[in-house]
């Protein structure tokens, strides 16, 4: 039997937080799905979301709490934080295991290398080629930031 896809784990997850009576969760795996199902309602009518695309949809979640969070530290009430953060934990459970920050490094001195690039220029063609190989378990920001050292930028 193959894996489940994030989406049926969603549900699985849904109905044990109802049974549990565990609110946060619910939330969380409810606006998870919603969007899930958003993207999937845009689809032609037959097709399906794809792995790839599911965890895109969940990273951008990811990605929009920790932006939320960074504003309520601007605006001082970084005691909303907390619910950001536990929903951060919640979606980052249904997102693949995440790629250490030295294997992280490593992937991006071998893109380096067989993009030949020479410089901050070439910052795009390298986050592009470690962005491919590591799709959904590395943030967009961590990679940018080690192929700028990488490059000297």
């Amino acid at each position: 039997m193959s894996e489940p896809t994030i989406l049926e784990r969603l549900q699985t997850a849904m109905v044990k937080a109802m049974k549990e009576k565990d609110a946060t969760t619910l939330s969380t795996v409810r606006m998870l799905k919603s969007a899930l199902m958003e993207l999937k309602t845009a689809k032609p009518k037959d097709s399906t979301l794809t792995a790839d695309e599911e965890i895109e949809v969940l990273q951008r979640y990811v990605k929009k709490r920790r932006e939320t969070m960074e504003l309520n530290a601007k605006a001082g009430r970084a005691d909303l934080n907390e619910a950001e953060e536990r929903e951060i934990a919640i979606t980052q459970s249904f997102l693949p295991e995440a790629i250490t920050e030295d294997a992280l490094a490593e992937i991006v001195k071998a893109a380096v290398a067989s993009t030949g690039a020479a410089g901050p220029k070439d910052m795009g063609k390298v986050i592009g080629a470690v962005m491919a190989q590591v799709k959904g378990r590395a943030e967009g920001s961590t990679v940018s930031r080690l192929v700028k050292q990488a490059l000297g930028g």
